[in-house]
């Protein structure tokens, strides 16, 4: 009886759990998306491209 109660009461946790996690991958997408499009994100950009064809030898 008292594992059945336990249960109970952590009913829902699972859901608030993903809701926690969800919204935490939207803040860091939300973070990224906007330094990325900034002007340094863009010449990070392109300089990190630049190295990986670089050390591939495309470049």
């Amino acid at each position: 009886m008292a594992r059945r109660a336990a249960r109970l009461d952590e009913r829902g946790v699972a859901t608030a759990e993903y809701a926690v996690v969800t919204a935490a991958g939207c803040g860091l997408a939300a973070v990224l998306i906007k330094l990325l499009t900034s002007d340094w994100g863009q010449d990070l950009l392109k300089m990190l491209f630049e190295l990986i064809f670089k050390v591939i030898g495309l470049g």
